[in-house]
């Protein structure tokens, strides 16, 4: 944490899948401009704890007090993609925009800031897997949330992919936002790790 207010405080949370303990006592503050990252193995909880924190999973104990407006205003990026192939680029960013309000980059603009200029037209169906990827990062942009929380930003991503995801996260730390990522690999500008399951 980084002196400001905090937006978000976990304490001592746990979560089971089944019989199995997934991870337990988990807790930090998150500030604005605070970028933690979620490190672990596979299958040490790292994107269910992503889930938990949307509120999608419920915690078996411990406590989450997101000190925003309620629900929170939230944006993730789980392992699916959320895109429908039938779409085209434009049509799908313009659902999420629609969804989530036009409080952001207009689908043409978001589409151009992820290296897709020119594709809004296209069936997504049509996109490999990192331009899908792309597209998926896209819909961040077209609607303001404050609170990022990204499941593995950089799978299926080349190294220029992997710049993108490192300067979409910069760009909304410098907005005062936050970003929470589950990841293996590291993204400049870490104020936080957080290991689930021990050492990755």
């Amino acid at each position: 944490m980084n002196g400001q207010n905090p937006l978000l405080t976990v304490e001592n949370l746990a979560l089971s899948r089944g019989e199995r303990r997934l991870f337990e006592g988990v807790g930090f503050t998150l500030a604005p401009r605070d970028l933690l990252l979620v490190r672990g193995p596979n299958g040490a909880g790292k994107s269910s704890l992503l889930l938990t924190l949307a509120g999608v999973l419920r915690a078996e104990a411990g406590r989450i007090d997101w000190h925003l407006e309620e629900p929170p205003k939230l944006h993730v990026l789980a392992h699916s993609p959320g895109v429908k192939s039938r779409l085209s680029l434009a049509e799908n960013l313009g659902f999420w925009r629609t969804l989530n309000g036009p409080t952001g980059l207009s689908p043409e603009a978001a589409l151009d800031a992820v290296g897709l200029a020119g594709l809004d037209g296209l069936d997504a169906g049509y996109l490999s897997a990192g331009q899908t990827k792309r597209l998926a990062l896209a819909r961040l942009l077209v609607s303001d949330r404050p609170i990022w929380l990204l499941d593995e930003p950089t799978a299926s991503l080349d190294a220029a992919g992997d710049s993108l995801v490192a300067r979409l996260v910069a760009d909304r730390l410098a907005s005062g936002g936050a970003v929470i990522a589950a990841t293996h690999n590291d993204i400049a500008g870490a104020t936080q790790t957080l290991t689930l399951g021990g050492p990755a």
